[in-house]
């Protein structure tokens, strides 16, 4: 538990990560990649239901990106972060037990649905972020972070124990079939979402920074701030550049999560054998996002960073080379090792550098950035994907060889994100020449 003086606002704040790891583990990493491939776009070519996974957490990226700094900007006038907290929180609810009506086939609801979800999920992430400096002091940022990330590992992965056991032995449950275990799973989270969620929205408070002013006010003064918060980011070297390394990082991050299962399911593996995986880096992500965040403390953040953002370059060139069903597990377990400690401190590293009593705005920048980023990397595989499935089928035009081209291209389509952490690192090293090395709490003073 984190040393800090309010003990009930840092456990009110970290069950919302409790609350909605839900949604990033059942439904976005797990069971809505399966079903989406085997019910929702049953019968289609692998290469083409990626592409149209890709493209819909592209489309709820650019969304979020579009409207995250005037959403922050004009939470932190009128002191409404835990207001938008719900609101966000109700679209991504409601649109999660929505996938319990769908029927099969229907994949452009399915997209639709789990769009609304993603923007849900993801604006909430603005407002979650920005209460982070209100619960924990500036000696407290890394653990309290690391502390809210374990959290959501832990919650998410108990919920998605009792989800697995679901569609292995539905009978247990009185549910007739997989199918139907899948879709009450589905439901399950957004109870959970929602219910855990009301914990934060009691236990944290919410400071008021400005008098609340009217909504037309509200949205030309966000507009106004997002420019002044781009230029101060942009005279703040350390900042600027940071943001821009993460907008690269995270977002190769990002899109192994959201799409490890499909990838795995493309090559022919097992769903059991990918969903149990996923429930590995669960219960690894829980302890080593805690070591991370004492990690950061005594060996420094940016060297963390940088022993993350390497651990990710080799899970991406053995993803795109691996051929057993145990690779797969081992790659998780990687992923499980690193996966909670780059984004808990890149959190709190981001904290040190914004100006004091502006947290909101500048992580909604933050989460613009990241959201952004969000939209290049299931784009770049669905993209790649196909421009090589479509090359290599031009070359060897033989119905015999499609499978062979299909696994070809999924395997060039993981190798491109590579990429991102190649220029993700390199940014965050010139970020480090800038800044000097883990000295992130010498910034310039807030103008």
């Amino acid at each position: 538990m984190p040393a800090t003086q309010d003990r009930k606002a840092v456990w009110g704040w970290a069950l919302y990560d409790w609350a909605n790891s839900a949604f990033a583990t059942t439904v976005m990493a797990g069971f809505f990649p399966v079903f989406f491939k085997q019910f929702w776009s049953v019968g289609v070519d692998v290469n083409i239901s990626t592409a149209r996974l890709g493209y819909g957490n592209a489309v709820a990226g650019l969304l979020v990106a579009a409207f995250a700094p005037v959403l922050g900007a004009v939470a932190d006038r009128g002191g409404t972060r835990k207001r938008f907290l719900a609101s966000f929180t109700l679209l991504g609810v409601a649109a999660t037990a929505t996938f319990f009506w769908l029927p099969q086939g229907q994949w452009m609801g399915a997209i639709l649905c789990y769009s609304a979800g993603l923007i849900g999920f993801s604006g909430a992430m603005i407002f979650y972020d920005a209460l982070l400096p209100t619960v924990a002091g500036p000696d407290s940022l890394d653990r309290v972070s690391a502390f809210g990330y374990a959290a959501g590992y832990l919650g998410g992965g108990l919920l998605f124990v009792v989800n697995v056991a679901m569609t292995l032995q539905p009978h247990w449950f009185g549910l007739a079939d997989s199918t139907a275990a899948v879709q009450w799973s589905f439901l399950t989270v957004a109870v959970w979402w929602g219910g855990f969620s009301l914990a934060t929205f009691y236990w944290v408070p919410e400071p008021i920074v400005l008098p609340s002013p009217s909504v037309g006010n509200s949205v030309g003064q966000a507009w106004r701030q997002i420019l002044t918060t781009l230029r101060h980011a942009r005279d703040r070297k350390p900042l600027f550049l940071f943001l821009l390394a993460y907008w690269f990082y995270i977002d190769g991050v990002d899109t192994i999560i959201r799409m490890a299962v499909d990838y795995g399911l493309s090559l022919g593996f097992a769903a059991p054998d990918l969903i149990t995986a996923l429930l590995m880096v669960q219960f690894v992500g829980f302890p080593a996002a805690l070591l991370f965040g004492r990690l950061g403390q005594y060996w420094g953040v940016k060297r963390s960073l940088f022993l993350a953002i390497g651990v990710y370059m080799l899970i991406t060139i053995w993803g795109t080379f691996m051929q057993h069903r145990w690779e797969f597990f081992g790659i998780a377990l990687a992923v499980g090792l690193v996966q909670g400690g780059i984004q808990a401190l890149s959190r709190s590293y981001y904290a040190r550098l914004i100006p004091a009593g502006r947290s909101a705005e500048f992580f909604g920048l933050y989460n613009m950035m990241g959201k952004f980023a969000a939209i290049i990397g299931p784009a770049l595989m669905g993209t790649v994907g196909l421009a090589a499935r479509h090359i290599l089928l031009k070359r060897t035009p033989a119905p015999e060889a499609a499978a062979g081209i299909a696994d070809l291209a999924t395997r060039i389509s993981i190798a491109s994100v590579l990429l991102l952490f190649i220029v993700g690192a390199i940014l965050l090293w010139r970020a480090e020449e800038h800044a000097g090395p883990d000295r992130p709490s010498k910034r310039p003073p807030s103008t």
